[in-house]
């Protein structure tokens, strides 16, 4: 007994045999060539797999990080977020990472405007109960040969949250905050890069 007219009718002809239903042989290889198909015209349209190298810089096998420029008054925010940015590069495996600017096909360059805290949640007592430091930077990414930019963001802004209690634990707190903050600006500004947007 055929379940369906059409197309559907043709690829899943079923038909009964006493008590059990059976699928015919004919179906299944139809089934599975639409299958296959499928996956071919889902690859062909540019569909990929995360983490692929992509198109973006083909010519771009190694990277540098410079020095981060630091225009705040936040001592060794720059090493921070340069440590990120070398973190991001090596965990995404798109690039290898140089040692020296004369070893790289291009090279990262970051400026850290401004570096602000502000309350986000207040006590009872009118006190902080939990701040949120905000990072304002420029990012670059310049092949090294020719100075051409790659991509670029003249105003990234990111933010990260930390809990207010005793001085010694909020400086603690706002210092692992510092460094989750430039470990999620380095994969944002990474993706972006990435999807070139």
């Amino acid at each position: 007994m055929n379940v369906g007219k059409g197309v559907w009718g043709q690829i899943s002809k079923i038909w009964t045999t006493g008590d059990r239903f059976e699928i015919c042989p004919h179906s299944m290889l139809r089934t599975g060539v639409l299958m296959v198909l499928t996956a071919l015209l889902l690859t062909g349209c540019g569909y990929s797999l995360v983490g692929g190298r992509g198109t973006f810089a083909p010519g771009v096998r190694t990277v540098f990080v410079d020095v981060f420029t630091n225009r705040t008054s936040e001592a060794n925010a720059d090493s921070i977020f340069r440590i990120a940015f070398n973190n991001q590069v090596v965990q995404s495996g798109h690039f290898k990472l140089a040692q020296s600017p004369g070893e790289a096909d291009a090279i990262f360059r970051g400026t850290i405007l401004s570096l602000q805290s502000s309350p986000l949640a207040y006590q009872t007592s009118n006190l902080s109960a939990e701040d949120r430091i905000t990072v304002t930077m420029q990012i670059s990414f310049e092949e090294r040969a020719s100075g051409q930019v790659l991509w670029a963001n003249d105003a990234y802004t990111g933010t990260g949250d930390y809990r207010v209690t005793t001085v010694g634990a909020t400086e603690t707190s706002r210092r692992d905050a510092l460094v989750k903050l430039a470990n999620d600006t380095a994969e944002r500004a990474y993706r972006l890069m990435m999807s070139n947007f």
